[in-house]
């Protein structure tokens, strides 16, 4: 089940949203679990029993630890074993023995393997958990029915953001809700909603035209280039919103994942901003504990070097994934030790720059062989090829609205807009009629594209 459905906007919320405010507080972890399983049965029902294990398996580690704190690191040792050892079957398994038989020209057989979906996301979140508990940072959940609702919890289930315990420990027992929250959690949805359906999906159709044009120009494959970036930032970050305004409603604050990372000035400032939740998560369970920057520049590129390596294979089993990772680990290090100086000096240059290194990065994250990536770039300076032609131009002029609405929308120039409305007196009273108005032509248009519109991927669901 995808929130940008018929299904879960108007059957699954509104009957969970009915169900959580009707029952007494103290079994509304209860509700939200049963809904959360029900959630990811409807999605995938044969794998339930993973989420299931996992939930098991990290509140009890946890217990563990604190029970026999002298053997504490035996327990967390065998945890991280367990958790990524199923990680790497369901999802790197098949990619680790296709690799074995082509380096070694043997002919290992194939598991059939269906990795259940959000496995990293879930995963991580897990082993968040029992690491905070190893160094006292946070005490075990009161009971593993609470520790399952947090874990499997559905705003954030299949594609994140990445919560910590600590963000949301003290709101698993004792949350507040009010009319104004809901609200706030509703409007943050339907935005959500709108980015993903509105713009990602368009994007994405978009970039699904420009491969079938018959003869391509170089004009296209850039227009490519940047619908594949736009599309997947407004997936993510659109999915991201739904998740943050869902756990509004329920009266759950999760931190922000996205902060306008296409207008960012450096490398390094795209990656404080583009899924935060998983950059944080990295940084504080992989770099630092590896040593970080305090051991010298050989081993701080080593440590870049090894991080941007797992992030890339995070996001899938594939050399494209891989590449991609070094690609921002060679950009990191130049930044960090060459030119950071020079881009802090220049900044239009730096954020026009940045803006086309991101636009590279993800034509390597959505090309999945390298003889494609390779191809790809060429063609984006193949000069034999026309600038462009009648075809190109027909989908500019199609999608050229969608397009300047994506440019808009990648800054804080609207939102800067609004709260400079909603501060001023007139503009509160305005805001007041006329915002639930727009928010449900909003959520109209929305449901006549989700009804006629079959492209409606969630692009992050595989990982």
């Amino acid at each position: 089940m995808v929130f940008s459905s018929i299904s879960f906007l108007y059957y699954f919320l509104p009957l969970c949203i009915l169900c959580y405010f009707l029952i007494p507080k103290k079994f509304r972890n209860f509700v939200l679990l049963i809904f959360s399983l029900f959630f990811y049965f409807y999605g995938e029902s044969k794998y339930i029993i993973v989420l299931i294990f996992s939930c098991i398996l990290n509140y009890y580690s946890g217990k563990l630890i604190i029970k026999y704190p002298m053997q504490k690191k035996f327990w967390l040792i065998a945890n991280l074993a367990i958790n990524f050892g199923l990680l790497f079957y369901f999802k790197y398994f098949n990619f680790f023995i296709t690799n074995i038989n082509a380096l070694f020209h043997i002919n290992f057989s194939l598991f059939h393997i269906i990795m259940p979906i959000g496995i990293s996301f879930f995963t991580f979140q897990a082993t968040s958990y029992v690491i905070d508990i190893y160094k006292g940072k946070i005490q075990p959940a009161k009971n593993v029915f609470d520790f399952a609702t947090y874990l499997t919890l559905f705003p954030q289930l299949i594609a994140g953001p990445i919560v910590r315990y600590e963000t949301v420990s003290q709101e698993m027992q004792n949350r507040t809700t009010s009319v104004s929250l809901v609200a706030s959690g509703l409007k943050r949805f339907i935005i959500g909603l709108g980015k993903k359906v509105l713009l990602a999906n368009l994007l994405g159709a978009f970039a699904t035209s420009l491969e079938t044009i018959a003869t391509p120009t170089i004009l296209s494959f850039w227009l490519k280039a940047l619908a594949y970036t736009f599309q997947i930032y407004y997936d993510f970050s659109g999915y991201s919103d739904m998740a943050i305004g869902l756990g509004l409603v329920f009266g759950f604050h999760f931190l922000e994942n996205f902060n306008y990372p296409l207008i960012a000035s450096s490398i390094t400032d795209f990656w404080r901003r583009w899924h935060i939740s998983l950059s944080t998560w990295f940084r504080d369970y992989v770099y630092i504990p590896l040593g970080g920057n305090r051991a010298g520049k050989l081993k701080q590129m080593r440590n870049i070097l090894l991080v941007w390596l797992i992030t890339g294979l995070w996001h899938g089993a594939s050399w494209n994934f891989v590449l991609w990772g070094l690609y921002f680990a060679v950009l990191l290090l130049l930044e960090k030790f060459v030119w950071q100086k020079f881009l802090d000096k220049h900044k239009v240059f730096a954020h026009i720059t940045t803006f086309i290194l991101i636009l590279f990065s993800f034509i390597i994250f959505q090309t999945e062989s390298i003889t494609g990536i390779g191809l790809f770039f060429k063609n984006l300076f193949n000069f034999t090829l026309p600038f462009t032609n009648v075809e190109t131009n027909f989908y500019l002029r199609n999608y050229l609205v969608i397009l300047l609405l994506a440019f808009i929308g990648m800054g804080p120039w609207i939102k800067n807009l609004y709260n400079k409305i909603a501060t001023s007196k007139v503009g509160k009273k305005v805001l007041i009629v006329l915002e639930p108005i727009g928010l449900m032509i909003l959520l109209f248009i929305i449901t006549g594209y989700i009804i006629d519109d079959s492209y409606n991927p969630f692009l992050y669901f595989r990982f």
